[in-house]
C-alpha cells in the first residue's frame, strides 16, 4: 500500500463557512475541485471529511469522481454524535446507517479510514468493528480533544487510527505520553489544529481579550520564527512534522494558493532537535478552555 502522504487535506471548509481566521466563507464547487486536483498533483493522498461538514462529503465525491481519482485518494470520514438515548442494537443501526450515507455521498464502495467524530462515543467503537468486518471499512477509530480519553482507547487496543489537536501552544498529546503511546502501538495519527484555527497567524492587535494568555506569548513564537529564518507559519507546521509519531497533518484550504504553499511548507524537514526541545520546554501549560475552539467566545 502507499504510504499516507504527510498533509491531509481537510475539507471542512467545501462544506460550511469554517475557522476563527476564515475571511473568505466557503468555497465555490469549482474552487473546491481545483484545491483537490492541485492536492493530488502536489503528492497528497488522503482527505479528511465529515458527515457534519454540511456538503463536503457530496462534494469532494462529485469532484473525486469528475477527477478520477476516487481510487487514488484514500477518504476519512466521520460518524455524528450517536444520540444519548439510543443502546444496543439501536446504536448499530444508527452508526451503520451514517456510513453507508456517507459512501454513496462520497461515491465510494469503501472507506479508507471512519473515525467517531465525538470521543464520549468511543464506547461504541463494536459498530464500526462489525461494518469493518463486513468490507465497508479499512480502518476505524476516533477524533479525540482530551488526553485521559484518547489513552484509554488506546489501551483498549480496538482503534487503528485517531485524529488529535497538537500545535506549538497545545502540547498537551506530547507531555501525556499519548502520543508516544499511538507510535508504539502502530496506531495512524491524523493532526488537526495545526494553526489552531489560524489562531496562531492572525495578528495579536485586536485578538479578544479571552486569547490574551496565547497573545503574550507570541513574540517568543515570532522570536523564534526569526531566529530560524522562517514565517510563523512554517514553524507551526514543521514542528509538528518533527514529532515522531505524528502520521499526518489535516490542514483545510480556502484557496488554490494557500493549497500550494502548504504543500510547500510540508515538504520542509524537520526542524533543527535543539528548537523542537526549545519549543517543548519554552510554553507552559494552558488551560484546555483556551485550546479548544468549542469554548471560544462566538464570532
Amino acid at each position: 500500500m502507499t504510504a499516507l502522504s504527510r498533509l491531509t487535506l481537510g475539507t471542512v471548509q467545501f462544506g460550511l463557512p469554517y475557522g476563527i481566521a476564515n475571511r473568505s466563507g466557503q468555497p465555490s464547487y469549482e474552487t473546491a475541485r481545483d484545491i483537490i486536483a492541485c492536492a493530488y498533483e502536489g503528492g497528497v493522498n488522503c482527505l479528511d471529511t465529515a458527515a457534519a461538514y454540511g456538503e463536503s462529503e457530496a462534494v469532494i465525491g462529485r469532484a473525486l469522481a469528475e477527477l478520477g481519482l476516487a481510487e487514488r485518494m484514500r477518504v476519512v470520514t466521520k460518524v455524528p454524535p450517536i444520540p444519548k438515548e439510543l443502546t444496543g442494537p439501536a446504536v448499530d443501526r444508527f452508526v451503520e446507517t451514517a456510513v453507508r450515507k456517507s459512501l454513496a455521498a462520497l461515491r465510494l464502495k469503501k472507506l479508507f479510514i471512519c473515525l467517531f467524530h465525538r470521543e464520549e462515543d468511543a464506547g461504541h467503537i463494536g459498530a464500526l468493528v462489525k461494518l469493518q468486518g463486513q468490507g465497508l471499512i479499512e480502518q476505524i477509530g476516533v477524533s479525540t480533544y482530551r488526553t485521559p480519553i484518547t489513552a484509554g482507547i488506546l489501551t483498549e487496543g480496538r482503534a487503528q487510527a485517531i485524529q488529535i489537536p497538537t500545535n506549538i501552544l497545545d502540547q498537551r498529546f506530547i507531555r501525556s505520553g499519548v502520543l508516544n503511546q499511538a507510535r508504539q502501538q502502530g496506531v495512524t495519527v491524523f493532526v488537526r489544529s495545526v494553526y489552531l484555527q489560524g489562531l496562531l497567524l492572525m495578528s495579536p492587535e485586536g485578538m479578544d481579550p479571552f486569547f490574551a494568555p496565547m497573545v503574550e506569548l507570541h513574540p517568543k513564537l515570532a522570536e523564534w520564527a526569526q531566529a530560524a529564518e522562517m514565517s510563523l507559519a512554517e514553524l507551526a507546521v514543521r514542528f509538528v512534522l518533527s514529532l515522531d509519531g505524528v502520521s499526518s497533518l489535516v490542514l483545510g484550504m480556502e484557496t488554490v494558493d494557500q493549497m500550494r504553499e502548504n504543500l510547500r511548507l510540508c515538504s520542509r524537514p524537520p526542524l533543527p532537535p535543539d528548537l523542537v526541545r526549545e519549543i517543548l520546554n519554552g510554553i507552559p501549560d494552558l488551560p484546555e478552555r483556551l485550546l479548544m475552539p468549542p469554548f471560544w467566545p462566538k464570532k
